[in-house]
């Protein structure tokens, strides 16, 4: 090297640029900014910063920079609907080991039954006493639908004969009226009990089946049919 001559010092591009504007480096690790926006007094508000009473608002949040939308907080619940969003958890932890429960018991009591017919035994009791009430109150609602049309024509008899109906009358229809809607009432019950029976029934036969892995082809020959794998 010749005295007097002058080095040269290469500095990479990234290095200069490093260099050269630190600022720029430090504004690209700055957080981005973003708006809030959120409803108030049935307006719609926008703000960099969120103000206090705004704070348990359901908001949007929304880039400063591209005006998409970037998150969203709901608003806070209130004191009651914590308490009651406490009771429906609750509730729900209730009914899953309810079903739990139910689905262990139901397994092992199925197991206990040698056949289908013996478990159907179980519910001819049951079948037998809805029945009856089945039966019981569509008597009686016949035969007091009947008493009433009966007691209808006496009065309208009684007025069409120019003649005032008895208050004895009148209060014997009110009575037999009343009568006839509790007992339709009842009636329905029993029906819609029926209906649910035979549902249960149903969905217990069901869960015996596949408790004793009993296959539909099974259930056929039981009944003394071809098996439908074997019909051609």
């Amino acid at each position: 090297m010749q005295q007097g001559a002058v080095m040269t010092v290469r500095i990479p591009l990234m290095l200069a640029a490093c260099l050269l504007a630190p600022s720029a480096l430090a504004q690209d690790k700055a957080p981005a900014k973003k708006l809030f926006c959120w409803e108030e007094k049935g307006q719609r508000v926008c703000s960099d910063a969120l103000p206090a009473e705004a704070v348990n608002a359901a908001r949007e949040e929304i880039s400063a920079t591209s005006g998409l939308r970037t998150g969203g907080v709901g608003r806070a619940m209130t004191e009651e609907e914590r308490a009651q969003a406490a009771i429906e958890s609750q509730q729900r932890q209730m009914d899953a080991a309810a079903a739990e429960t139910r689905r262990r018991t139901d397994a092992a009591m199925l197991l206990s039954y040698r056949d289908e017919n013996d478990l159907r035994r179980v519910f001819n009791e049951r079948i037998a006493i809805v029945d009856n009430n089945v039966r019981t109150a569509r008597y009686n609602t016949v035969s007091l639908r009947d008493g009433l049309v009966s007691l209808l024509q006496t009065a309208g008899n009684q007025e069409l004969g120019g003649r005032p109906v008895a208050p004895e009358l009148a209060a014997n229809i009110r009575q037999r009226h009343a009568e006839l809607v509790r007992t339709r009432r009842l009636q329905h019950s029993f029906e819609t009990q029926r209906a649910a029976l035979d549902v249960e029934i149903t969905d217990i036969m069901q869960r015996y089946r596949a408790v004793k892995g009993i296959s539909a082809d099974a259930i056929e020959e039981a009944a003394g049919q071809t098996p439908a794998s074997t019909r051609k």
